[in-house]
């Protein structure tokens, strides 16, 4: 009979956290907005002076087939998809972003752990997608 770790039945049996939106907005101004735009498509202030175009975050459905590309946008936040972008890893407010760990569902229904402030800037760009 095969084993299963304990870590990961946990892992499965805890529930994804709850978003906040109006927080990950208001995160969203403070720390994405710069490079980002207020209205996030890319087009902030210090977008001429990066090596890669901010991406137009409104759009991250479109661009993946009409479901918004969760698991990417974490791991781009969190740095585990690197985009080096600001000559330097994403993200430059890395440090905020760590910590607070809970488990929010990838497109495909997978658990994924992240940080409270990441799931609430995820329902915040989630509210943001062109139809």
């Amino acid at each position: 009979m095969r084993t299963i770790p304990f870590l990961v039945i946990t892992a499965l049996a805890v529930p994804a956290a709850a978003q906040d939106a109006a927080q990950g907005e208001a995160l969203f101004s403070f720390y994405c907005a710069t490079c980002h735009g207020n209205d996030a498509t890319g087009k902030g202030p210090m977008s001429p002076s990066l090596v890669v175009t901010p991406a137009d975050l409104t759009a991250l459905a479109v661009g993946n087939g009409g479901v918004f590309p969760t698991e990417r946008v974490i791991m781009r936040i969190d740095g585990r998809d690197p985009l080096v972008s600001h000559g330097s890893m994403m993200p430059v407010y890395g440090d905020f972003f760590e910590g607070n760990e809970v488990f929010t569902q990838s497109e495909t229904g997978q658990p994924i752990l992240t940080s409270q402030p990441i799931v609430d800037l995820l329902a915040y760009l989630q509210a943001l997608q062109q139809e």
